[in-house]
């Protein structure tokens, strides 16, 4: 298809029909480089990408290309590697390498993208498909198991990487693959005019992209059709039914948070998508009933999603077990990048709240200090002896993973992180994540000075003028601005909208202290326990802070003693906290009689006062394996 030809440098999710929020273009967002978040970004540039890259070629992802298009008149040598999605691995690299170009510059990888756009246009066939798996392995045929063999979600990161590479470096080589691919899946269908839908949505956010990059409205027609056809039990049900593929209900009838967790939120984010461009009214207030279920019934404290490990799925309400807890990065991930387009879509502060609690907590426990080690699943309590050897359940980070969606999920995420920050129009300037950086709309820049998340102390200098306006969070009880000689009273969880001018100052203070946090008694698993958090972090025990001879299971905290805020100078936990509790002695059996006293029996050790740290739940797990709790039980 023809390609528009006025480039625009944009980020990840760019509406072209006017939304109640406008992302700010590529590079009108620049996080502070020596801000947490500043540095995960060249830590994720230096060390994850190009791990990632080293990983891809180790395992055969990339050899699978070369195998294709290097293929003689016997066809291709050797076998494929990986799974049958392994190219999904490269895409999202490729992605995360278009996002780093065009937030840096960077000519680092421009021989392996041009290597990688010739071994691409080789492999493709002459209608567009694409896909190494199929192509690669006899007897595969194109869409023959469309529920396992993720040809569509293949597609959609493809057309993902290529628009983040044309958005960051104008690359038109990538463009044109995905395009063709693109026109190819646009027009596939069953033979009865119904849309072949993929076993994993993905595809459908992914061509709504494709289709602001280019103008191409096929494409649009091509996602709105994917979102029409999902939920009427087209796909082979497997071995754990029609809600593993989300394709039980129809999406706009769907309004509980069921089965696989990604598949839900990516779909999600695709309807929405397809919301944001063509005003379906019904899409968005289905939606939001979905984010209501998700966010509101089966959410962890962290903003993860998914309670169960048999299908990567979400639970029944409230089911919501912290050492079982699944938790994969992936869908910390789409559930971020869901709430981005929902909070496009309607401008609401409770989107952006939980963008913060998951990337703060949920989505940077993901990675290790170096960026080398990921972990897949994020549970929220590790006991004393777990048998981590499991890649889905380890006990901590591992370098690459046979299935190895998160580690390339989570560097295309970072490298684009200053895209999710603020949005502004000529009007102003609004700021969603309260982090150190400059972010310029048309008419406004401002520039933020802070150490969030450790420190709730912010100032906000503008040049040129207009409205800003400035989330406060939820937590935020007793925040106040002060502007010159006046000081005001903010209301949290909402907006806080001012007229700023050349010049203006602002200076926010978000109160952070200690807070101790109840679950919902209908979420059994952590009855009779809290959980300790300060501003947007939650806070975790870790067995490497405890003395020789306590575990973390004798702990009890003593929710009534005070809470001492630590702040040390280690990027690792810039903060920790100080609680106080006891130490009960372990029961002499597994299950013994109960007394309500300090002892159950003359031979029993009376519990022992203790002091004990916690440290960002994001930090756990740096220190080589060990026990872990972010739920404490209380005396």
């Amino acid at each position: 298809m023809p390609l528009e030809t006025e480039h625009v440098a944009q980020g990840p999710a760019v509406p072209r029909r006017p939304a109640t929020l406008t992302p700010l273009a590529l590079r009108s967002a620049e996080l502070h480089p020596q801000s947490p978040l500043g540095r995960w970004q060249s830590l994720n540039a230096a060390a994850t990408i190009p791990h990632c890259l080293e990983n891809l070629e180790a395992t055969g992802a990339v050899q699978n290309f070369r195998r294709l298009a290097e293929a003689g008149p016997e066809g291709p040598q050797g076998k494929f590697a990986g799974p049958w999605f392994a190219d999904t691995d490269l895409y999202k690299t490729l992605e995360a390498i278009g996002w780093e170009i065009g937030r840096t510059g960077t000519a680092t990888w421009n021989d392996l993208l041009a290597e990688l756009a010739t071994l691409m246009e080789k492999t493709q066939a002459e209608d567009g498909y694409l896909n190494t798996y199929v192509q690669g392995v006899e007897g595969e045929e194109p869409f023959a198991h469309p529920d396992y063999t993720h040809e569509l979600y293949s597609a959609g990161h493809l057309i993902q990487a290529a628009v983040a590479l044309h958005r960051g470096s104008q690359d038109r080589r990538f463009l044109q693959i995905a395009t063709r691919l693109a026109d190819f899946v646009a027009k596939l269908d069953d033979g009865e005019g119904n849309p072949i839908i993929d076993g994993h949505p993905e595809v459908e956010t992914a061509l709504v992209e494709l289709y602001r990059e280019t103008g191409e409205k096929d494409y649009l027609t091509a996602a709105e059709r994917q979102i029409d056809r999902r939920g009427h039990r087209s796909l082979e049900p497997g071995r754990f039914g029609s809600l593993y593929y989300q394709d039980h209900l129809p999406v706009r009838e769907n309004v509980e948070a069921l089965g696989h967790s990604v598949r839900q939120l990516y779909l999600a984010a695709g309807a929405t998508d397809v919301y944001l461009e063509n005003g379906d009214e019904s899409l968005l207030r289905a939606m939001e009933k979905l984010w209501d279920s998700a966010f509101g019934t089966k959410m962890y404290i962290t903003g993860a999603h998914g309670s169960r490990h048999r299908d990567e799925a979400y639970g029944d309400p409230f089911e919501l077990p912290p050492d079982r807890a699944y938790a994969e990065t992936c869908a910390s991930i789409a559930a971020f990048q869901w709430c981005w387009r929902m909070l496009l879509a309607t401008g609401e502060a409770r989107y952006a709240e939980e963008m913060e609690r998951a990337l703060f907590n949920g989505i940077a426990a993901s990675t290790s200090h170096t960026g080398k080690a990921f972990f897949y699943s994020n549970p929220l309590q590790l006991r004393t002896g777990h048998e981590g050897s499991d890649e889905d359940s380890p006990s901590e980070r591992l370098p690459w993973y046979g299935c190895a969606c998160c580690p390339p999920n989570i560097a295309r995420l970072i490298a684009s992180l200053q895209g999710y920050v603020a949005t502004g129009t000529e009007a102003g300037l609004q700021l969603h994540l309260l982090h150190a950086g400059t972010y310029a709309a048309p008419g406004l820049s401002v520039t933020v000075e802070t150490e969030y998340p450790y420190d709730g102390d912010i100032v906000l200098t503008a040049v040129g003028s207009g409205e800003l306006s400035v989330r406060i969070p939820a937590w935020a009880t007793g925040a106040t601005a002060e502007r010159g000689d006046n000081r005001l009273s903010l209301e949290s969880g909402q907006y806080w909208r001012t007229e700023v001018e050349d010049g203006d100052q602002i200076r926010l203070t978000l109160p952070m202290p200690p807070t101790l946090v109840r679950a919902d008694d209908r979420v059994d698993a952590v009855r009779g326990s809290l959980a300790v958090t300060r501003g947007p972090l939650v806070f975790a025990v870790e067995q490497a802070d405890l003395p020789t001879g306590v575990l973390v299971e004798q702990l009890h905290l003593d929710p009534s003693a005070p809470i001492t805020v630590e702040r040390v100078t280690e990027d690792l936990t810039p903060v920790r906290l100080r609680l106080s509790g006891i130490a009960r002695p372990l029961e002499p059996a597994l299950y013994a009689p109960y007394s309500t006293g300090t002892a159950t029996s003359e031979d029993s050790v009376s519990p022992t006062s203790i002091d004990f740290t916690a440290i960002p739940y994001s930090a756990w797990a740096n220190r080589g394996p060990g026990a872990m709790r972010v739920w404490l039980p209380v005396l």
